[in-house]
């Protein structure tokens, strides 16, 4: 995506850039080292999101159960650790619930030829419903004891670096080198760009569909377990709340087009780090959380409009009607 002779993703660094100097300027130790690995460490889980989202986008598609789905897995992994069950054998269940998950979007996305926006948003409200009536009876689940090993992911160093950066970081090499060197991570962009063609030419399309959908739950599970190792809770609420749209807002600000097939990892980690520079910078100035949420929603408007501009919907893509 071009806008002139600058990409989209050069365009969000460069406003990163001068976020970043502007309040260097005007808020004293905002380059200090610490304030700089808790700004990252902050927006971790939000990348890992993005990753995940990132790659259901770029199948042209969208995850709108992904925090849904990571809440209630995680939170029900809690309780069974609660309840006396063995550390491996409750992040196994947990896993697995969430990967089934993952595979019913898919199918429902795929075979069932529902478009995503409806089948996940669905599904989101399902999960959270089915979870709190099913499988858990508090909003809030809290780490057991026997589950106190998992806090080194979540408020443990290495080599003085908080260690959600570094699974961040570790998310998103494997996720670009799936897109890169992966033979299905080819066919997930090439049935973004253009589903029809990538059928013709023997891609099977359905299972690759379906594959995303199972991976944005793999990587949602993952920053379910850190988050809820950096807090030593699980707030399932959360399921309700707007953070899916935040997510939404770092892949599409990052230059991920909506159309599909465009796009990659770089383009999350940027966008990630323009929010992240944006949401430190506010609440160091202590702006009101909802005056935050009127300047995320503006600018995942003003996102959406460029890429609407930049990446225009084809006949194939109003018709699937996945956005």
């Amino acid at each position: 995506m071009s806008l002139g002779r600058l990409s989209q993703e050069q365009i969000v660094f460069g406003l990163a850039l001068l976020l970043c100097v502007g309040f260097a300027l005007a808020l004293p130790g905002f380059l200090t080292t610490n304030n700089v690995l808790n700004l990252v460490r902050s927006v971790s889980i939000l990348g890992i999101l993005g990753v995940a989202m990132g790659l259901v986008v770029i199948g042209r598609g969208i995850d709108l159960s992904l925090v849904a789905l990571m809440a209630v897995s995680v939170a029900w992994t809690m309780n069974l650790i609660g309840g006396g069950m063995p550390l491996p054998q409750a992040l196994l269940i947990g896993l697995v619930f969430s990967l089934f998950v993952g595979a019913v979007n898919g199918w429902l996305v795929a075979y069932a030829e529902i478009p995503a926006i409806f089948a996940t948003l669905a599904m989101g409200t399902l999960i959270y419903g089915f979870g709190r009536y099913f499988l858990f009876a508090m909003d809030v689940a809290y780490m057991p004891e026997a589950a106190r090993p998992l806090l080194w992911l979540g408020q443990g160093t290495l080599f003085g670096v908080p260690v959600p950066i570094f699974i961040f970081a570790a998310v998103c090499a494997a996720g670009a080198l799936f897109l890169r060197y992966a033979k299905s991570g080819r066919y997930l962009r090439a049935v973004g760009d253009n589903m029809l063609a990538a059928r013709i030419t023997g891609i099977p399309v359905r299972p690759i569909v379906v594959q995303q959908y199972v991976m944005s739950a793999l990587i949602g599970y993952m920053a379910g377990i850190v988050t809820a190792a950096s807090v030593a809770s699980v707030n399932t609420r959360l399921a309700l709340s707007t953070y899916v749209y935040d997510v939404i807002l770092v892949v599409v600000l990052g230059g991920i087009g909506l159309s599909g097939g465009k796009g990659g990892i770089r383009n999350v980690v940027v966008g990630t780090l323009l929010i992240g520079i944006l949401l430190n910078g506010m609440t160091i100035m202590d702006i009101q959380y909802t005056v935050q949420n009127v300047i995320k929603g503006g600018l995942l408007l003003t996102a959406i409009v460029i890429d609407t501009i930049l990446n225009p919907r084809d006949e194939q893509t109003a018709q699937q009607g996945d956005i």
